[in-house]
């Protein structure tokens, strides 16, 4: 479990007062589609909380509402609200989403393909309130944590690795120094062994002071990286908990984590060593 596991005792609705982020009772629509159905989720300031759920169980779509992205994507927030920071942020545009303290690592990396490095980090920086200092601070920060993004600044994101570019996708949304950072699917399509390195960054952005809401198809390296955790499915909310909790049910570890009961195991192997005795068909010969 990650350095954040002291959180995990106790649920995030427990005292409101410290959250970084609250949503209640959020129903997202594309049109006649129902995406989100009365979605209620807690980050704790300082917190790793994370989000699970197969495909089109509608954990972009969340990512999408609190960065108020999803009309880019034909899609709105239909009820419920969202508040950072105890201020309402559910109908600010995505710029001032930015300002708050609020940023997004897409899906994909989806880097400026054709911008240098360093080209791609100013961008990144251009949401931000902050003064020079403090723009010039968060650039130091993301070379601290990114060493290989200072060497090639000068390089075309597009020519990076795909884990170099998960790095710099990660490294731009910091440079607006946010409170919280939204990832979605930071893992995806890469070796075990970057996963491995993404995730250690993970624990240290959020070890520096900034809380992190995780969206991850790879329930185990997400549930090892947060405190707590949520199970969306089809839209709607079916499972949360401390992730250790989570972990271990049976339900996330079949759904989720490629375990299956054990007895269950056992006695399919038996039943496939000991082929079954057809009694009628015999008595029928």
């Amino acid at each position: 479990m990650a350095d954040s596991d002291h959180h995990a005792d106790q649920s995030p609705h427990a005292d409101r007062t410290h959250q970084a982020l609250s949503v209640r009772d959020a129903c997202v629509g594309y049109g006649p589609v129902r995406a989100l159905r009365h979605v209620t989720l807690d980050v704790p300031e300082g917190a790793v909380v994370a989000v699970l759920g197969g495909n089109g169980a509608g954990k972009s779509t969340l990512l999408r509402a609190l960065s108020r992205t999803l009309s880019f994507h034909g899609g709105a927030l239909t009820s419920g609200t969202i508040r950072f920071a105890g201020r309402r942020v559910d109908g600010l545009r995505p710029e001032r989403v930015v300002a708050a303290g609020i940023s997004q690592v897409p899906e994909g990396r989806r880097v400026f393909a054709r911008m240098t490095v360093a080209d791609n980090l100013r961008a990144g920086a251009l949401g931000s309130t902050g003064s020079r200092a403090a723009k010039a601070g968060a650039l130091a920060r993301v070379h601290e944590l990114f060493p290989v993004l200072a060497d090639r600044a000068g390089q075309r994101a597009g020519l990076l690795s795909g884990g170099e570019q998960q790095m710099l996708a990660v490294a731009r949304a910091l440079m607006a120094a946010p409170r919280l950072l939204l990832l979605d699917e930071p893992s995806l399509g890469l070796a075990p062994l970057m996963a491995a390195r993404i995730a250690d960054t993970i624990r240290e952005i959020n070890a520096q002071g900034t809380s992190v809401l995780l969206v991850e198809q790879n329930a185990a390296l997400a549930l090892r990286l947060a405190s707590y955790a949520y199970v969306l499915d089809v839209g709607e909310v079916a499972l949360e908990g401390p992730a250790a909790e989570l972990a271990a049910s049976d339900e996330v570890r079949r759904r989720y984590l490629g375990v299956v009961d054990e007895t269950a195991a056992a006695d399919a192997t038996r039943a496939l060593d000991t082929p079954p005795s057809l009694r009628r068909w015999e008595a029928d010969r």
